[in-house]
């Protein structure tokens, strides 16, 4: 069992599927685009996710995208994301067995403090990192901080990106398959570890 686990937020503990595309649509569609289904989102979101909207407009920059995004996840119509299915009881597993447990995410505090209220997730985490754009360029920085050793540590994401920044701190790193990228652009990352389900991941993080 690993001593300490760094999670994503979206995509791996919150199922922030039909939200994030809701929104990402809606920005497409405020820049006159067409609105893009599901498999196509998954086909070609990367991240850091400039990188994903400079395949759609070029020309959109990080600050104008930050102001959309915001306006669109922080608004009433947006749908209610809810936990991902059975993710809640793993983490409180993990919690009982003392294992030391980070989230870092690109979602904003408004969303996921509220979230993690919801889901019945507070004082669970020993800090939660909001608002990172490449996670990369974080995580060091957060290792350091909490003084966690590589080799006792796993980084859980649905990105390929965070497998770049789990492994380039020597971290073992783990995809899920129920995220914002398909399976077969997680394979091509080469995770340690990709799971399907809940079942797996547990089998994982609590052998």
């Amino acid at each position: 069992m690993f001593k300490n686990i760094i999670f994503d937020w979206s995509g791996v503990i919150k199922d922030a599927l039909d939200a994030h595309l809701w929104v990402v649509n809606r920005i497409i569609e405020e820049l006159g685009g067409k609105a893009i289904s599901i498999e196509e989102f998954k086909k070609n979101w990367e991240e850091p996710y400039m990188n994903f909207w400079r395949t759609y407009y070029p020309e959109l920059t990080y600050e104008k995208e930050h102001e959309m995004y915001s306006r669109f996840i922080l608004s009433n119509e947006c749908p209610e994301s809810t936990s991902c299915l059975g993710i809640v009881d793993v983490i409180k597993k993990l919690k009982q067995n003392g294992t030391y447990m980070i989230v870092l995410s690109s979602d904003f505090p408004e969303t996921v403090l509220p979230e993690m209220k919801r889901f019945a997730l507070e004082n669970i985490f020993s800090e939660v990192v909001t608002l990172v754009y490449d996670k990369k360029e974080k995580i060091a920085e957060l290792m350091k901080a909490h003084n966690l050793k590589p080799e006792e540590t796993i980084f859980v994401g649905d990105s390929a990106n965070e497998v770049k920044a789990g492994k380039s701190v020597g971290l073992k790193t783990l995809s899920v398959t129920w995220g914002f990228y398909s399976e077969e652009k997680l394979k091509l990352s080469e995770p340690d570890y990709l799971v399907h389900n809940i079942e797996e991941l547990e089998k994982v993080l609590l052998a």
